[in-house]
């Protein structure tokens, strides 16, 4: 859903409105700073277009309406050819109206389109003589642009040489990846700069930075090849007459970087309902893509096709944005609480002036611990930049500190734990309660009682406080040694419901070690890598005997978090005692323990990468695969969770895992699957429906 544009209801605030809009852009493409996020300024300039459709004769020379983007910053290298904006629609509607207009514009329906994601970064002309790169320039006024070759060599994806000794003029957009974004702060904050907001900032502020003390890496997407002066002239002939389609692929020829080794590749479509379906799968694909993208590109995809419909003075005729509702807003951060998990971890919450993100109203973000908070120089007070995209948690990018007034606060740090008192280990990045389990007890055992770790029937929430505040259970290892005498004499337990929770719990010693490994709650594991954990050590005494280089063997387990394990089942030894002592299962049923050839090999590099092959299911119908499961089961599969789900597969001989990748093999999806199900089908991965899947594994089915 498009957020409604503002009003401008007469002429005063119609100036005010161009005179915002236009500081706006300016402080943007100046030095990648703005005081309004995306979806402001495009609202505002909307409204400013209403207001001129209106009133044509009071339109201001400096309306953002008719400028090309980026017009604010002046340059002085001559574009050979404009170097345009796009128009935008933002519904099916809009776009169907659209389709129709170029129609009528060329005088036939448009034979073929080009589809392809809206990259949120600053358009740029690469020119190349003889395959080689010698200068960089901004898009600027759209006529001419700022020279900014001393980029040259900062940027991933534009080559300093093509493959082809050519004459050339790359356009593409240049951009930080969230990971690049991530260490740009990081050196940026290191050299006493403020963090930047957002990473299309980022990468406009650095593209136009000369004398900074330090560089940080931007990744090039290229999105057109256009002939110079100086092309040979059979070459320039070609690139005035290839389809858009394939100037890409000869673009990644030279070697030039485009979205086609992306989740998102530009493709081509007949229809304008064909187009539609593309707009939504790469939507649905947004929030897992390393990159920002704000809308998809929909281009006529023939030359001809845009040689007759050309182009006005801000933007060609034969393209479009499909624009995306705004996954960033600006708002501000009123409060910091701290709570305590499971674990003891003491983790930092955002409270925000509510703000409505993609639909949804944003009042809390996550805030990953002290030092990140630290990190980004956060302030009680800031105006704050603050990121949400589908179902991800949304999460607060940087202060935005130009807009700071000098009223912000420092956040304070507790000193003590804020749920029990105790003292805060504050020796790691997560701070975390010297008390550890015990603070957040309740919590602790609910979890480990929950369906997919001991899935003990009847113990619910409400029962452990009770056994708690009788003094009945002080860890988990007390649930195996209640009496039926203790449990009667607890409020509304009868002999019935005492009976049923104790045969529960009488089960629940038989579960396998994965699921006692995920009710410890270990840090750094979940109900996934305990499963990975259980199969390669087969027993609790081959886990607790395990080294750091040990478990370095088990897959998704690297040099960070393997000593955090390591350390934390030392400290969970006492508890894990009790519970052998109380005749808890610590085995895993058809696992083989690592042999000790296995062990000693540990030590090389590549074995730790790959993980011990001994550890692996060696048989089943999913021998070797790799299998993701999304969306809601149904048949067979209807009553199953989704870590039951991920049990059968690796009952199954597969191995498990919640993203889809170019190592998945096979994707099973259920009603309602989106993203994962469009990322697979882009990337040609098996798809499987439940019944199939059912099928399948049937002789795994419990």
């Amino acid at each position: 859903m498009t957020t409604p544009a503002a009003v401008i209801v007469d002429a005063a605030a119609y100036a005010q409105a161009v005179e915002n809009a236009v500081k706006a852009s300016a402080a943007y493409y100046t030095g990648g700073t703005s005081p309004m996020d995306d979806d402001t300024y495009d609202r505002l300039v909307r409204a400013i277009t209403t207001w001129e459709t209106g009133h044509p004769d009071q339109v201001l020379p400096d309306s953002p309406s008719g400028k090309v983007a980026g017009g604010a910053v002046e340059g002085d290298v001559p574009h050979t050819v404009a170097m345009l904006s796009l128009d935008n629609v933002f519904s099916p509607d809009e776009f169907t109206a659209w389709t129709a207009s170029l129609a009528r514009r060329i005088g036939h329906d448009v034979e073929r389109f080009s589809v392809e994601p809206k990259l949120d970064g600053l358009a740029i002309a690469a020119r190349y003589t003889h395959g080689r790169l010698d200068r960089l320039i901004t898009r600027g006024d759209g006529t001419a642009g700022e020279d900014v070759s001393h980029a040259i060599g900062t940027v991933e994806g534009l080559p300093e040489a093509l493959t082809e000794p050519v004459t050339m003029e790359v356009r593409g957009e240049v951009l930080m990846t969230t990971a690049q974004f991530e260490h740009a702060n990081e050196v940026r904050t290191a050299h006493g700069g403020q963090p930047f907001a957002n990473p299309r900032g980022a990468s406009a502020g650095t593209l136009r930075a000369r004398e900074r003390a330090y560089t940080v890496p931007m990744t090039f997407f290229g999105y057109g090849l256009l002939p110079l002066a100086d092309t040979d002239t059979e070459l320039a002939g070609r690139l005035r007459e290839l389809p858009h389609s394939e100037l890409m692929a000869r673009a990644a020829e030279l070697g030039v970087n485009t979205t086609a080794g992306t989740a998102v590749p530009s493709t081509t479509a007949d229809t304008a309902e064909q187009v539609l379906a593309r707009v939504q799968e790469i939507a649905a694909l947004r929030a897992s893509l390393p990159f920002g993208i704000d809308g998809i590109v929909i281009k006529a995809d023939l030359a001809a096709d845009q040689q007759a419909a050309g182009s006005g003075t801000r933007a060609p005729r034969w393209a479009i944005a499909y624009k995306l509702p705004a996954v960033e807003k600006i708002t501000r951060l009123l409060e910091v609480e701290w709570n305590v998990g499971r674990t003891g971890i003491i983790a930092p919450r955002a409270v925000l002036e509510p703000v409505v993100i993609d639909g949804a109203t944003i009042t809390y973000a996550t805030l990953h611990n002290p030092a990140d908070i630290t990190r980004r120089d956060l302030r009680l007070g800031d105006h704050v930049m603050v990121h949400r995209a589908g179902d991800v948690i949304p999460r607060i990018e940087a202060p935005v500190a130009h807009l700071r007034t000098g009223s912000e606060q420092p956040i304070a740090f507790p000193e003590v734990c804020p749920r029990c008192g105790a003292g805060i280990d504050t020796s790691e990045q997560r701070w975390r309660c010297e008390n550890g389990r015990n603070c957040h007890l309740v919590a602790s055992l609910s979890y480990a009682a929950g369906r997919d770790q001991l899935d003990i029937e009847g113990l619910g929430h409400t029962r452990i406080i009770q056994l708690v505040e009788a003094g009945l259970v002080t860890d988990l290892a007390d649930l195996f040694t209640v009496t039926r005498d203790q449990l009667l004499s607890l409020e509304r337990m009868g002999e019935t419901s005492t009976d049923n929770l104790l045969a529960a719990i009488g089960t629940a010693k038989g579960r396998p070690l994965s699921r006692v490994l995920c009710a410890l709650g270990v840090r750094g594991t979940g109900r996934s890598m305990s499963r990975r954990i259980a199969r390669h050590f087969a027993t609790m005494d081959h886990l607790r005997a395990a080294d750091v280089t040990s478990m370095q063997q088990v897959e998704g387990i690297g040099t960070e978090k393997a000593p955090s394990i390591v350390a934390e089942l030392t400290e969970l030894a006492p508890l894990i005692d009790k519970l052998v002592a109380a005749g808890v299962n610590m085995t895993e049923p058809g696992a083989t323990p690592p042999s000790p050839a296995a062990t000693d090999d540990a030590t090389d590099d590549t074995q730790t990468a790959q993980g011990s092959e001994d550890s692996e299911p060696t048989g089943g119908p999913l021998a070797g695969m790799t299998v993701v499961v999304t969306g809601a089961m149904t048949g067979a599969l209807e009553k199953l969770s989704r870590n039951q789900m991920n049990e059968l597969v690796e009952r199954a001989g597969g191995r498990s895992s919640s993203s889809v990748s170019k190592k998945t093999t096979l994707v099973v999806a259920g009603e309602g699957a989106g993203s994962k199900r469009a990322k697979a089908e882009s990337l040609g991965i098996r798809l499987a429906t439940p019944e199939e899947f059912a099928t399948l594994v049937s002789e795994h089915l419990e």
